[in-house]
C-alpha cells in the first residue's frame, strides 16, 4: 500500500451522525476514528486500554468523577484504561479518537450511543 495524506476536514465531510466514530487509518493495532459530538454521552470505562481524545472542531468537556478537562481545538486528553469518564460538548464538536481496534465506544456501559465498530470512511 502507498502511503497518503488524509484530510481530516474531508473525512469529516462524509456523515454527520453523531456518537458514530467512523475509522480513517490504522498503525498497527490502533485505529484513529473520527466522531461528531453533541450533548452529553454516557458514563462509561475501557478496563483494557486508555483512549485518547484530540479535539479537531470545536470544544469538548470530559468529566471523570474527580473533575472535568477541557479541551479547545487543537488539545488532546489521554484517558487511562480503567477511569470511568463522560465526554460532554456543549454545541457540535469533531474529535480524532485513537484507540486499539476492537474498542466498543460506550465500554461495559452498552445502550442506545454503542455504535457499530470497524466502519471505515
Amino acid at each position: 500500500m502507498t502511503p497518503q495524506s488524509i484530510s481530516l476536514k474531508s473525512k469529516l465531510g462524509l456523515f454527520s451522525e453523531r456518537w458514530s466514530p467512523r475509522v480513517i487509518a490504522e498503525l498497527n493495532d490502533y485505529q484513529f476514528k473520527l466522531a461528531k459530538l453533541e450533548g452529553a454521552f454516557v458514563w462509561h470505562q475501557h478496563a483494557d486500554t486508555d483512549e485518547a481524545f484530540f479535539v479537531v472542531e470545536g470544544a469538548l468537556r470530559i468529566e471523570f468523577r474527580d473533575g472535568v478537562v477541557e479541551l479547545a481545538e487543537g488539545e488532546l486528553c489521554v484517558v487511562p484504561r480503567g477511569v470511568e469518564h463522560r465526554p460532554v460538548a456543549e454545541t457540535p464538536c469533531s474529535v480524532l479518537l485513537i484507540e486499539p481496534r476492537g474498542v466498543v465506544n460506550t465500554g461495559e456501559a452498552g445502550g442506545a450511543y454503542t455504535a457499530p465498530n470497524d466502519v471505515w470512511i
